[in-house]
């Protein structure tokens, strides 16, 4: 069986969703008529008007309820119109795990793009934290339409960096024009230094930028507090040191933890917080199920919590 290609629009109602959609399907570099289906799980006052499309053999399927995406209701759907691409304009109230838990195997996500309407994302990153990122954490471009000359792109950025440091960010003015985010973001410690310190603050920064760019720390000796997870599993001499970040929510906290090795090891305990110097390497752990950043303890000594004992990413 082929595969079939999914072209996915996330983002909450009004964001542009559908006139972005409506504009590609204008496009014969997109459309020339070939078999696609277009599901449409949000309808706001926009609607689509095929008759301004670029070519025939589009079939628009409404999705009203979020319990109707199913395998077997989707492959269907597809295959009644023989379609050879799906496109979809997703409901920004719903989870993406309804949705990636429920495409036919054969179906493979091509583009992600995340629409915002700038005016009203911040309220929305208020009070549906996390609808935001879920929408965030896999998509490729956040496009942020309607936005005034004055808009202030800072909070925005920091935002979408704070969940994603590879997607790209557009800014979508009222005049046309459309303008690439350019905001540099600087890491909180000195990779180069002889010891990176890593404030308390900056534990889920420097996690993520480790676990990105493994290769960038091997040989680089670091130094941070965290709390050890302690396992019966590992030797002796290996314990997991780390932090509990917070991506959203209380709900979505986990244990951002790494693999130390201790001559000492042995001497600690889970819940002990520990300030480590350590080097860097990458090597095969059976913890990681493969290679993963391990950390060769030179110093540690037992410390006491620090003020906020779970990170954020912004």
């Amino acid at each position: 069986m082929h595969e079939i290609p999914v072209y996915l629009f996330t983002g909450f109602l009004e964001s542009g969703k559908t006139k972005f959609i409506q504009d590609t399907f204008e496009d014969k570099r997109f459309h020339n008529g070939e078999p696609t289906l277009l599901l449409v799980c949000e309808e706001g006052e926009e609607e689509y008007d095929a008759s301004r499309f670029a070519g025939p053999n589009v079939t628009i399927r409404v999705v009203e309820e979020e319990s109707w995406l199913t395998p077997d209701r989707l492959a269907a759907a597809a295959k009644r119109c023989n379609a050879k691409r799906v496109v979809i304009e997703y409901n920004g109230m719903w989870q993406l795990s309804s949705l990636y838990n429920a495409m036919p195997y054969n179906w493979s996500v091509y583009q992600e793009l995340m629409f915002a309407d700038a005016n009203t994302f911040l309220s929305y990153n208020t009070n549906m934290r996390s609808l935001v990122v879920d929408k965030l954490q896999g998509c490729e471009m956040v496009i942020f339409n309607r936005c005034k000359r004055e808009l202030d792109k800072l909070p925005l950025h920091k935002i979408v960096r704070g969940i994603s440091r590879r997607a790209d960010i557009a800014y979508d003015y009222e005049t046309g024009e459309v303008e690439y985010d350019d905001i540099e973001d600087p890491l909180p410690f000195d990779v180069e230094a002889d010891i990176i310190e890593i404030a308390d603050i900056d534990y889920a920064l420097w996690y993520r930028d480790l676990s990105e760019e493994q290769d960038k720390y091997v040989g680089k000796t670091v130094r941070f507090k965290g709390i050890v997870a302690a396992d019966g599993k590992l030797p002796k001499d290996t314990f997991v040191i780390g932090r509990h970040i917070m991506t959203c929510c209380a709900d979505d906290i986990r244990y951002g933890g790494l693999i130390a090795i201790w001559e000492s090891g042995e001497k600690v305990n889970t819940r002990d917080w520990l300030d480590v110097t350590a080097e860097v390497a990458v090597e095969y752990n059976k913890a990681y199920r493969g290679k993963g950043p391990v950390l060769k303890i030179k110093s540690a000594q037992h410390s006491t919590p620090p003020k906020e004992e779970v990170v954020t990413f912004y």
